[in-house]
């Protein structure tokens, strides 16, 4: 599981900022006794670069400073995968240690379900990567499941909780929060009244029988709540924006936490936002459907709204086998189907019944009964489903889901394509609950067909204006306020469609944009040429054989050896002692052993070959063994993984390159432009858009751009780039690059590089032009990174590869005489753009 760019530059910034936690609590503890406590939280905030809101400081249960901090992660950004990523950080970075426990709060019984049962699967990516963090002792436990000092000490255990549970108003209520003795291993014994004194000193926030008249005095209660106060838990808080009153706030600190991840797309005023994730990035990323189609249908029978998404669920299946045939991975497009009531007793009056419309999909329609499943709090159809693999499974054949409230946060699935609202014109629709349920993509990566990359929605007779106005909330609510201006609404009854404008080319630039055709790297294929395919033309070649571990045969490993101690006391004959030890043993190692099948499976995303990554396993392991005690080697074993998968990173790269490089050698790779056939032009019809539009920075119109209007999905930085060469008398035109779409550059790594600019210069007849500019720029967080050097070394290849190859053959015509790839770094750009234009 490959994480994406924007997952990187998050886990990044979490990485940053948990060792700065650590460093600046190390010194608190230090000047605690001369200076007193100071805020290592706050001041840590403070140094992380770039990070310029203020910090909201939090106490624990305890009042000692407590560092809490959110992750803005719009819908379907992958916030799961990035929360078990963070737990890895936390404890390499922050805690310093691979166990202990997590309390992973999450506030609904969908969300819940669907969490547990994926950290519970071993070959789910999720539990995975806990593995890796915790070397494979991974212990997933419940409420009502017991858990023992020794779980703690010796694994990472993970505690499963829902919200209402773990917030209270009267305590004791909850079994939370009330003594059950089975965690009473925690806790001193019954008859040890100093013990017991001492913890409540230490542990001020502790439940206890508050009798003092009782044989053994004050008694603390041996529940699950002052359990997790005893183990200052990491907690995971799913959606905390709806952990924000009081009661839950008071709850939650009251754990005496290490430290508060919160996870919302749309975070309390309040949330110290560590990472912010815009949905322009995700849809960038491939990560989720758009545009989202919203048609509102004229038409007072809801019969006929169920009959359109029938049709556009039917065309959709068409394009989903076409792909698959062409493709072999498989997608079953599914409809959503929101009705009134689902009750049996509540049928026949009046409102629209989930059985209603089960009847009419079958009976009128024509669907296939097991194609058809109804999800409501008394009848769960879709729970069967889950012993063949699930919704995604090719198995499965569920095209419709019926369900009055079941779609609320925490339900998706990425086949759910259309989503049919089937509720009484006068009553407010469910939208803005609704809208993030369809919009994963699946398998993270667009398919290149349109129809199967957007999301469609299909209500009646609501008021157009209205209407707006839910999907811009729905938006909102799902941390996707930026992508509002994708959704098209077409109102059959007004005629009406939301402030869609076409877009077309400026007058005078359609003959010279026809002039600019990019190259593209191709590969012979037989006596033609077709563009070059990562996984099929770099990857497969990639000699594996030839991959240098011998960097991983002098790895550094810890000396320290982890081993479970049994000590054994005595009563002392010299009375001032009372008790001696008598002695010390090793009980066992911990619980790790060597295994190169255990390594195989978690290098499987890097060298896709299982045996080649189980001989690459037992070879390192090998090597370190013939140095190395097996004691040290297995007590590395995680830390020995996790490098061996950045070297092979680093393998995988380097040698895909060489294959790049030797085909281009050998002339089995090229990069030109054959006729249209192979390369890429500029677009040439018109295009609709929705606003924002992008204007000057004085708010004039621009001027220069090749499309008139200029949609505003720009980040900062590029809207500077755009103000400046829309300023630019050099230039004849520009064009935003739109990335997943527009031209992109394959190299020799799997993702296509999408340059964010083409722009050309304008000749001495200010008609024509000289030459075409293809520019990439970079934030200045990501100067210097691995990504940017690649990036420039790829252009530096095209930039002499286009010296090399004739005019003819790169497809610029006329008065063109050369192209220009560049990576421009944010601290330089407007001195390269203007080293360009000299």
């Amino acid at each position: 599981m490959e994480p994406k760019e924007y997952q990187v530059r998050a886990l990044r910034q979490i990485g940053t900022y948990l060792q700065l936690l650590y460093d600046w609590r190390l010194e608190s503890e230090q000047v605690a006794s001369a200076v007193g406590p100071i805020d290592f939280p706050g001041k840590a905030w403070g140094k992380v670069e770039g990070l310029y809101r203020p910090y909201s400081p939090r106490r624990d249960g305890l009042g000692r400073d407590l560092p809490c901090f959110c992750l803005k992660i719009p819908t379907g950004g992958g916030k799961t995968f990035l929360a078990v990523k963070t737990i890895d950080l936390i404890h390499t970075n922050y805690l310093k240690r691979r166990t202990g426990l997590v309390l992973w709060v999450v506030p609904t019984t969908q969300i819940y379900h669907q969490t547990i049962r994926n950290l519970r699967d071993r070959d789910h990516p999720y539990r995975q990567h806990l593995d890796i963090a915790s070397g494979g002792r991974t212990v997933i436990r419940e409420k009502a499941d017991r858990f023992t000092p020794q779980d703690v000490k010796e694994s990472l255990v993970v505690l499963m909780l829902m919200l209402p549970s773990a917030s209270r108003r009267n305590k004791e209520v909850l079994r939370v929060f009330r003594d059950s003795g089975g965690f009473a291993d925690f806790f001193p014994a019954e008859d040890d009244t100093q013990g017991t004194a001492r913890l409540l000193e230490r542990r001020a926030n502790l439940d206890a029988f508050e009798s003092q008249s009782a044989f053994w005095g004050k008694q603390i209660k041996t529940s699950l709540g002052n359990t997790l106060r005893m183990l200052n838990p990491a907690i995971i808080l799913d959606e905390g924006h709806k952990a924000y009153s009081d009661t839950a706030q008071e709850t939650l600190r009251g754990f005496n936490p290490s430290l508060i991840v919160e996870l919302s797309a749309t975070p309390a005023q309040g949330s110290n936002i560590l990472v912010d994730v815009s949905g322009i990035e995700l849809h960038r990323e491939e990560m989720i459907k758009f545009d989202l189609h919203v048609v509102n249908k004229a038409s007072p029978d809801w019969k006929d709204t169920l009959l359109d998404s029938h049709k556009k669920l039917e065309e959709l299946n068409a394009k989903a086998r076409d792909y698959e045939a062409q493709t072999s991975r498989h997608i079953r497009p599914i409809c959503l189907i929101q009705v009134e009531r689902t009750g049996a007793a509540q049928r026949g009056q009046g409102k629209i019944h989930s059985e209603d419309v089960r009847e009419h999909l079958l009976k009128v329609i024509g669907v296939p009964p097991e194609e058809v499943a109804v999800k409501t709090s008394e009848k769960d159809e879709l729970e069967e489903v889950d012993n063949i693999g699930g919704l995604m499974s090719k198995d499965c054949r569920i095209r419709y889901i019926i369900t009055k409230q079941a779609l609320q946060e925490g339900w998706d699935c990425a086949f759910a394509y259309v989503l049919a609202i089937l509720t009484n014109p006068g009553s407010r629709t469910a939208l803005t609950q609704l809208v993030g349920r369809i919009l994963r993509q699946p398998f993270a990566r667009k398919t290149g067909v349109k129809e199967l990359d957007e999301s469609y929605v299909y209500c009646f007779q609501q008021r157009g204006q209205e209407l707006l106005e839910e999907i811009r909330q729905g938006f909102r609510g799902e941390g996707l306020g930026d992508l509002v201006g994708r959704v098209a609404v077409e109102d059959e009854e007004a005629g009406w469609r939301e402030e869609e404008r076409v877009c077309a080319i400026r007058a005078g630039f359609h003959a010279v944009a026809e002039q600019v055709i990019l190259p593209v790297f191709a590969t012979r294929d037989g006596a033609n040429w077709r563009k070059v395919s990562y996984e099929m033309d770099i990857a497969s070649r990639i000699p594996w054989d030839q991959a240098d571990l011998a960097p991983m045969y002098d790895l550094t490993l810890s000396m320290i050896e982890e081993k479970d101690i049994e000590q054994v006391a005595r009563l002392s004959e010299d009375t001032s002692k009372v008790l001696e030890l008598k002695g010390t043993a090793s009980l066992r190692t911990g619980a790790l052993r060597l295994d190169p099948v255990f390594v195989a499976r978690h290098l499987l995303d890097i060298v896709p070959n299982p045996w080649v990554a189980q001989e690459f396993g037992h070879t390192v392991l090998a090597r370190l063994l013939e140095k190395r005690a097996e004691a040290v080697v297995t007590n590395n074993f995680v830390f020995i993984i996790e490098e061996l998968r950045k070297h092979l990173v680093q393998e995988r790269d380097r040698l895909s390159e060489r294959v790049f490089r030797d085909m281009l050698s050998t002339d089995a790779l090229r990069f030109l432009v054959i006729a249209n056939d192979l390369g890429w032009t500029l677009p040439q019809g018109k295009k609709k858009a929705r606003p924002p539009w992008l204007a000057k920075r004085t708010n004039a119109p621009l001027e220069r751009s090749l499309f008139d209007p200029v949609p505003n999905d720009l980040n900062a930085m590029e809207q500077r780039v755009a103000w400046y060469l829309d300023d630019q008398d050099k230039l004849l035109f520009w064009y935003r690059n739109v990335p997943k779409q527009d031209y992109a550059v394959q190299g020799w790594r799997r993702g296509k590089v999408y340059a964010d600019f083409i722009f050309t210069d304008v000749d001495e007849t200010g008609n024509g032009f000289n030459r075409v500019f293809v520019v990439e720029t970079k934030g200045m967080h990501l100067e210097g990174s691995d990504d940017t050097k690649y990036k420039k070394a790829l252009f530096d290849t095209c930039n002499e590869l286009a010296k090399e190859t004739t005019l003819g053959q790169l497809g610029l015509k006329l008065h063109a005489k050369g192209i220009c790839f560049a990576v421009v770094p944010e601290l330089e750009w407007e001195r390269r753009f203007n080293e360009l234009f000299a």
